[in-house]
């Protein structure tokens, strides 16, 4: 695999609307992150815009419904138009936001967006899992919850499908991503494919893009060592299996992880997680694992795929959309 050079000197290549965006989101998400762990919640919710479920289908096709799995676990579906009449013929994508393990919802406006977006381009039912946040909630309460929405998912969502599905995918972002991580190596065998957008990994010692790029949007180092803390087991350090994946694969070898499905990564050359989520793509492959692909963004920032104007966007909708039905069609 050719690792992405760094990036040359100066910013990323965004639009003045993102950049801006991004700034505002940067500086309101560390206002929010308390001293004493805690985060501010009423801040938080002044920027999170939510968006309720749309029956009626949108512009593309697509129409949303909420779902109750749970006292605690709320699933958002999304049905493409191709899915009228037949939805069992469609695969499957179970979605996990990210959002460092601390911030927003099925609901945020930003990812109801991308799920739609996914939806219509793969075509795919969509399930948004409303999993529980830290620091109220810490691991396992994520991948306890991302379990429950898969196996929801796997026996006909409640009834909103009118089958079981025949191919189902586990798909998450950043922190998201993570969360699929572990919620697929519980139930492997019922998991079509893996598809982790930028997910979020650590560990203790910094890696080379972590320090090259400590200054790029959501890579500085006091707001992600926040985060691990709010989330990790009280007294676990970023070493911790639920953090650095990558070596927890290398540990497990061929035995645990060359049944493991099929994954795709998606790597971005302005996101300061990226060595993490190329070493994890090398575990893999090195356990023996059936299929690891990584595609590579140069010109992308950590979370490029929430903003819409990102001239990536289009390009991961289609690789994810040719990874989901390849694999679909085999099932």
């Amino acid at each position: 695999m050719v690792s992405l050079d760094p990036p040359p000197p100066g910013k990323p290549p965004l639009s003045w609307r993102t950049r801006l965006l991004v700034g505002a989101v940067s500086i309101l998400h560390s206002a929010s992150l308390r001293a004493d762990g805690t985060a501010n919640r009423f801040l938080l919710s002044l920027f999170d815009r939510t968006v309720p479920p749309i029956l009626a289908p949108d512009v593309a096709g697509v129409s949303s419904s909420d779902h109750t799995v749970s006292e605690h676990l709320r699933v958002r579906l999304f049905f493409p138009a191709a899915s009228e009449g037949s939805s069992s013929q469609l695969p499957v994508v179970v979605y996990f936001h990210g959002g460092g393990f601390v911030f927003h919802s099925a609901a945020t406006a930003q990812f109801d967006a991308l799920c739609r977006r996914l939806a219509s381009s793969i075509p795919a039912v969509v399930a948004s899992v409303d999993y529980r946040l830290a620091p109220e909630h810490r691991c396992p309460a994520a991948y306890d919850d991302g379990e429950a929405a898969l196996r929801w998912a796997l026996a006909g969502a409640g009834g909103a499908l009118p089958c079981p599905p025949a191919a189902v995918f586990v798909v998450g972002d950043s922190a998201g991503g993570n969360v699929a991580h572990h919620v697929a190596a519980r139930l492997r065998g019922s998991v079509a494919g893996l598809v982790l957008l930028q997910p979020f990994f650590g560990g203790e010692a910094p890696t080379a893009s972590e320090r090259r790029l400590r200054d790029a949007p959501f890579g500085a180092p006091e707001r992600l060592a926040w985060l691990w803390r709010a989330f990790l087991p009280p007294g676990a350090t970023r070493d911790h299996e639920a953090a650095d994946v990558p070596a927890a694969v290398r540990r497990g070898g061929e035995r645990e992880w060359r049944a493991f499905p099929p994954t795709l990564v998606c790597v971005g050359g302005w996101d300061a997680h990226q060595d993490r989520q190329r070493e994890y793509a090398d575990a893999l492959r090195a356990a023996g694992a059936e299929e690891t692909t990584v595609v590579e963004f140069p010109d992308a920032i950590h979370a490029f795929y929430v903003f819409e104007d990102h001239a990536d966007g289009k390009r991961l909708l289609s690789d994810v959309a040719e990874f989901v039905n390849r694999l679909a069609a085999s099932e």
